[in-house]
């Protein structure tokens, strides 16, 4: 089987709905919705719950709703576990504003498609110390509830910021002393060495199956690769940030 290692995420483009940056969202899921309730900076304008699913989270301040009049109000197929609640987006710094905060390792996703990945990729940064994760205002979608779900709260502690440009974005950061690291299957040094020993960094991370585009591969100070086994063509992205923030937090967080 011929190789194609320029990215490491499979194909997963979805349709969704456009909203607007300030919209009130459905968030769903107790891990989801108790971390919003916990955020001060979150505001809740509604909250919903099963009787059980009130008790088990001891939440106050809700409406008592049977599952089905919650699901009612959800998307198809959403697992509220019976809990949900309508949120008001997160306040999002500036490209400025976080600089200005100098967090020591950010996440840049380059037009990502599909929600769970990025829900699932917060996760990983929650986990692993990523305090920002930069997503281009246009080509990536909202943080909603469906990314919410996957995340089990990581949105409410994982910095959120917009830009309009990804390359240019590198090149500001790189400029003011980060090192930015583009995952690519074209990368010649592998991704341990890449990261090694670096103070300030940023990952950057391309769309499910098209990868990073040019422009922004070309921004990317160092290029690398994760190292894997001939009979494996790609990781899923989200798999693959995992490993990258993994990687990255190696010598800098203990357990």
């Amino acid at each position: 089987m011929k190789q194609n290692r320029r990215n490491h995420q499979n194909a997963g483009n979805r349709k969704r709905r456009d909203f607007g940056p300030n919209d009130p969202v459905w968030l769903w899921g107790t891990h989801a919705v108790c971390a919003a309730i916990s955020n001060p900076d979150r505001e809740i304008e509604s909250l919903i719950a099963t009787e059980n699913a009130a008790k088990r989270a001891e939440l106050t301040g809700h409406t008592v709703q049977t599952g089905k009049e919650i699901a009612a109000r959800l998307p198809a197929g959403a697992v509220h576990q019976g809990i949900a609640a309508r949120a008001k987006p997160i306040p999002s710094p500036t490209l400025e504003e976080l600089m200005d905060a100098a967090p020591a390792r950010i996440a840049v996703l380059d037009q990502l498609e599909d929600p769970r990945n990025m829900g699932a990729i917060f996760r990983s940064a929650a986990a692993f110390g990523i305090e920002a994760i930069i997503l281009q205002t246009r080509h990536s979608p909202p943080i909603t509830g469906v990314a919410a779900k996957t995340a089990a709260g990581a949105i409410e502690t994982v910095k959120e910021v917009r830009v309009v440009n990804i390359a240019r974005t590198l090149e500001k950061l790189a400029d003011a002393g980060w090192l930015t690291v583009g995952l690519s299957g074209e990368g010649q040094t592998s991704l341990s060495e890449a990261v090694s020993g670096e103070s300030r960094l940023v990952l950057v991370l391309g769309a499910e199956g098209a990868g990073l585009r040019r422009g922004v591969e070309k921004a990317c100070q160092r290029l690398a690769r994760i190292p894997m086994l001939d009979q494996m063509e790609s990781l899923n992205v989200s798999a693959a940030a995992a490993i990258a923030f993994y990687e990255a937090a190696r010598g800098h967080i203990s357990a």
